[in-house]
């Protein structure tokens, strides 16, 4: 599946999310229209500054410019993003340009990237309520299919720093909705030694990456260390990738686990998804252990229509071969 337009939001920007943000433009056919910013691992003034740094190395800051006319109109809060906000509001109603002054994308075109918690999808659509209607995909990563939790008992880092914004997103975004959950990205882990490849390749892209890693693959944080907020709870990968405390978090596979990267591989091209079930999903909001768990309705009790797939498992060469080329300055073939 190729996306002539596509938007990059809810972006924490941590090291996945930096992947999945090298990922897009190297793809042909992906025009990116937007990235918006959320709190996450950081707080939101260090998203925005993170995300200009990983789009300064990607030499992508070209389609910034109405973004940062909006950052100073209105000043960033702390979780969310009301100026980009404004911006995706303008581009549902028909209202809005692309960087190159052309129409507001059809809806048939445009695809929307979900790589944190869902703030700014379900502020969106309270701004405009039609605004799903305009998607042509929603790809999300975040939740779980089998109760198990990489922040709490049983909830992932995403849906549990903002429940409540992810079930009203499971909840009225009816466009096709794809979702990579934390178990399908610890089964689908990349090798590391196809990450020691990866990261030796000569390139500024690839440096820089390299860098912001080496806490990943040094540094050993416990989750007791990190469960003073939900903000610095660890995700999962980011600062822990090769210690006995990660290893409790995963549910299968062993290597480097990029979360956000399956579901922008996915967006860009579906064939590297193999298998997916459709079923209908929501969040459980009221458990003492399970609030921000991710609940699957194989039974349909809940007599939803809309249906999500939810991803089971990936063709490992094409996604090996995708990945490749996100610290090269040559395009996916």
């Amino acid at each position: 599946m190729c996306n002539k337009w596509c938007y990059k939001t809810t972006e924490e920007n941590w090291v996945d999310d930096a992947q999945a943000i090298m990922l897009a433009p190297a793809a042909p056919d992906v025009e990116i229209l937007a990235i918006t910013c959320c709190h996450g691992n950081t707080p939101l003034e260090n998203v925005v500054k993170n995300t200009l740094r990983v789009l300064r190395v990607c030499n992508r800051l070209d389609f910034l410019t109405p973004c940062m006319a909006l950052y100073e109109a209105c000043p960033i809060t702390s979780y969310t993003d009301p100026g980009i906000l404004r911006l995706l509001a303008g581009i549902a109603s028909g209202s809005a340009r692309s960087r190159r002054s052309r129409p507001a994308a059809a809806a048939e075109e445009v695809t929307l990237m979900a790589t944190a918690p869902l703030t700014n999808l379900a502020v969106a659509v309270q701004l405009e309520p039609s605004f799903p209607e305009k998607l042509k995909a929603l790809y999300i990563t975040g939740g779980n299919c089998d109760s198990r939790g990489n922040t709490t008992v049983c909830g992932e880092f995403n849906f549990v720093a903002n429940p409540e914004a992810a079930h009203t997103v499971l909840d009225r975004y009816t466009c096709p909705t794809y979702i990579a959950t934390w178990e399908f990205s610890c089964r689908s882990s990349l090798p590391w030694s196809f990450c020691d490849q990866w990261l030796a390749q000569d390139t500024v892209k690839a440096a820089f990456m390299k860098k912001i890693l080496s806490l990943s693959m040094t540094v050993t944080v416990t989750s007791q260390q990190c469960a003073a907020t939900v903000l610095k709870q660890a995700k999962g990968m980011p600062f822990k990738a090769k210690s006995a405390d990660f290893q409790k978090e995963t549910t299968e596979g062993k290597g480097f686990n990029s979360c956000d990267i399956y579901a922008m591989v996915a967006a860009i091209n579906d064939t590297v998804i193999t298998e997916s079930e459709e079923v209908a999903v929501t969040v459980e909001l009221e458990g003492k252990f399970t609030r921000g768990m991710m609940v699957l309705d194989y039974m349909e009790l809940l007599k939803k229509k809309h249906k999500a797939f939810v991803m089971k498992t990936v063709e490992f060469e094409k996604l090996k071969k995708k990945c490749s080329w996100i610290y090269s300055s040559r395009t996916i073939l």
